[in-house]
Formats: C-alpha cells, sequence, structure tokens
C-alpha cells in the first residue's frame, strides 16, 4: 500500500491572492477631474459667482461707457479682452487659492494623502477642473459680448491661434500660482483675503478695468511683473484691430515678451508649487 500524493490529486494553493491592479494616475486623474466639476456645479453660489461677474461688468461696461471715451471702437470691444484675461485668472488663480485652502483646512487633502491615490492625480483632477472652467468662461463672455452687443471677434487664424495660446499659458500659470497661494492661508477663513485682495490690485493696474494707455508709467511697470497684464495684452492682439497696436505702453503687442512672460511665470507657478504644498494644515503638523 502506497502512502505517497498522486500525481492527479489537488494540492491546494498556499500563495497569497494577488491584489487587484489599481488603475493608473491619468484614469484616475480623469475621474477625479470629473468629480471636481460636478461637486463645483452643485455649489450654485460659486457658479453664479464665478461666471456672471465679468459678463455683468462686461454688458455695464457696454452701456455706461460707450461712446464716452475717443477709442476708435465701440466700448464692449476695447473691454472684452481684457475681461476675459480676468474671467480667465478668476476660474483658475481665485478658484484655486480659495478651494483648496478650504479643503485643507477641512482636512479633505489629508484624508486624500491616506488614500491609494497618486498624488499626481489629484492635480491632474484640478488641471481638469480649471480647463472646463476656463473654456466655459471663454465661451461665455464671447456669446454675450458677440449675441448682446454684436462685439467683433477675432479677424484671422492666427488672431484664433494667438487667443489660444494665450489661454492656455494663462490659465496654467494662474493655476499654479493659486495652488502656490493656497498654502499661504492659515485656515478657510483668510483664504480670501490672500487670494482676493492681490486679485483685485492686479485688476486695476493691468489695463482690465483702466485703459492701459492712460495708466502711470511706473504703475505699468509693476503690473509687467505679474501675469494678468500680459495674459490682456495678448488678448488685445487676438482681438483688437492691429492699428491699435499703437496705444500698448511700447507701441506694439510684443507677443514674444507675452509668451516669454506667460512661460516664465508657469515655471515660477510650478516651481512655488512643489515648495510649499501641504496635505495638511500647520496645526496638523
Amino acid at each position: 500500500m502506497s502512502t505517497g500524493t498522486s500525481p492527479t490529486e489537488a494540492v491546494p494553493d498556499a500563495r497569497p491572492a494577488a491584489s487587484p491592479r489599481l488603475p493608473g494616475p491619468l484614469r484616475v486623474g480623469l475621474a477625479r477631474g470629473w468629480m471636481e466639476v460636478r461637486e463645483f456645479a452643485r455649489e450654485w453660489e460659486s457658479v453664479v459667482f464665478t461666471f456672471t461677474l465679468p459678463s455683468l461688468v462686461l454688458l455695464l461696461f457696454g452701456v455706461i461707457f460707450d461712446g464716452a471715451f475717443d477709442a476708435d471702437m465701440p466700448a464692449v470691444d476695447f473691454y472684452l479682452p481684457g475681461l476675459i484675461a480676468m474671467g480667465l485668472m478668476s476660474v483658475s488663480f481665485q478658484t484655486l487659492g480659495v478651494g483648496i485652502a478650504v479643503e485643507r483646512d477641512r482636512g479633505g487633502l489629508r484624508r486624500l494623502r491616506g488614500t491609494p491615490m497618486p498624488p499626481t492625480a489629484y492635480f491632474l483632477g484640478k488641471t481638469v477642473l480649471v480647463l472646463f472652467l476656463a473654456l466655459a468662461q471663454l465661451v461665455l463672455l464671447m456669446g454675450v459680448a458677440a449675441l448682446v452687443h454684436g462685439a467683433a471677434m477675432p479677424r484671422d487664424a492666427a488672431a484664433w491661434a494667438t487667443m489660444a495660446w494665450v489661454f492656455l499659458l494663462g490659465t496654467v500659470a494662474c493655476a499654479m500660482l493659486g495652488t502656490a497661494a493656497s498654502s499661504l492661508a492659515r485656515n478657510a477663513r483668510t483664504a480670501s483675503g490672500i487670494v482676493v485682495v492681490p486679485f483685485l490690485v492686479l485688476q486695476f493696474i493691468s489695463g482690465i478695468f483702466v485703459p492701459i494707455m492712460v495708466l502711470p508709467g511706473w504703475v505699468v511697470d509693476v503690473a509687467s511683473l505679474f501675469p494678468l497684464k500680459w495674459m490682456a495684452q495678448g488678448m488685445r492682439a487676438a482681438f483688437y484691430p492691429d492699428q491699435m497696436r499703437v496705444l500698448e505702453p511700447s507701441g506694439g503687442w510684443d507677443l514674444p515678451m507675452v509668451a516669454l512672460a506667460l512661460g516664465a511665470w508657469c515655471v515660477v507657478g510650478l516651481v512655488l508649487t512643489l515648495a510649499t504644498f501641504r496635505w495638511k494644515t500647520r496645526k496638523d503638523g
């Protein structure tokens, strides 16, 4: 009688079951981005404030200032490029600067960091949110300007291309700076003051509300240190007739300088984000 194990007898597998394969950062980031968009849409106060203010200012300026100054163009055409730049900075710098600070203060970032989600997926999700909001802001402002006031759009393919790269570089630069600025706030209550106050000052010194040609030279020099002035100048190059370039402080659109300044701010914003971003509040350690 044999006591050995038959070759055909089933042997239990003692090896541990393999862990399910987690989706990659790209897939997780895109899914999180869609979730961020839906969460933003549920907060109707944020939706109204973010999208209504630039369009309301455009409508008011188009009525109040039409024919009030000698710019050889309707007031809505004059203010539209600057208000587009302002709207893009609002949905990127302001939205992320305040929103991330609130998430950090409520412990949302600390809980996310404890999950298997890759950190890059979080930032990819924020990128999807900002690009979605920026595109919606652009379409809304151009739609209101064209349908209500019959505003002029970019004149040719080159002008549309200029608008596209200024849109992309400006939005990315402001999104990076907003993410970095969120780490300056000690809590959610102080985030609005840290983000909104400098943003409001930049709107007045960057040629958004006050025409760039009437600003003192030293004010324009200060504004040139920040991205909003270059975003507005690039948008004016896309929307204004070419002869309007003489109204710029340098007498030209200076598009290479616009690209260089916005590209530099993308790099600076990335470095600041990597150096300052925190998943926890200071009191959490």
